[in-house]
């Protein structure tokens, strides 16, 4: 059922989205888009490169273009943590397939992103308060759009790829 569908893996960054979109493609041997990945290599440079000099709102325009792109049955797109905040994707999302939250705490997402540089909303700002506040901010949006939402904190890639495969049996989506 995970080949006959395109799953969206949703949520805020340091959730768990790249690495268990990775366990499902080795799980099941389906497609993987990386959103982030894919846009930086199509720009040719980095995510906060694309932010500091072309913009939030134009990263913004090609995460939706790549969502137009790669909606092919038998796909995990690892979605970028605002894709959710656009309504024309969650339109986009709903229409061609199943949107999984990847659910963590901020602690959990602080502790997962502490070490990175590149993360552009959080350079500068690696810090509980910054991440708690973004997080809130979000957290309507994403559960919003959400078909099934997994919590991933304490929890390992496997598993929370084993409970995406149980609730999309359970929901017996296609």
């Amino acid at each position: 059922m995970i080949q006959d569908t395109v799953i969206y893996l949703i949520g805020f960054m340091g959730a768990g989205k790249s690495t268990v979109a990775k366990v499902l493609q080795q799980k099941y041997g389906v497609q993987l888009v990386e959103m982030d990945e894919t846009i930086a290599a199509r720009e040719e440079m980095p995510i906060t490169d694309i932010f500091a000099t072309k913009g939030e709102a134009y990263f913004r325009q090609k995460e939706t273009a790549l969502l137009e792109q790669a909606a092919a049955k038998g796909t995990v797109i690892s979605c970028g943590g605002g894709v959710a905040m656009r309504e024309e994707n969650v339109r986009l999302m709903k229409e061609k397939g199943i949107i999984v939250l990847l659910r963590a705490t901020p602690e959990t997402v602080l502790e997962r992103v502490c070490n990175g540089t590149d993360r552009p909303l959080l350079n500068g700002n690696m810090n509980l308060e910054h991440i708690t506040n973004l997080l809130e901010g979000r957290r309507p949006y994403y559960e919003q759009a959400a078909d099934i939402c997994i919590d991933t904190d304490g929890k390992l890639p496997e598993t929370i790829a084993q409970e995406i495969g149980e609730n999309l049996s359970k929901k017996n989506l296609h």
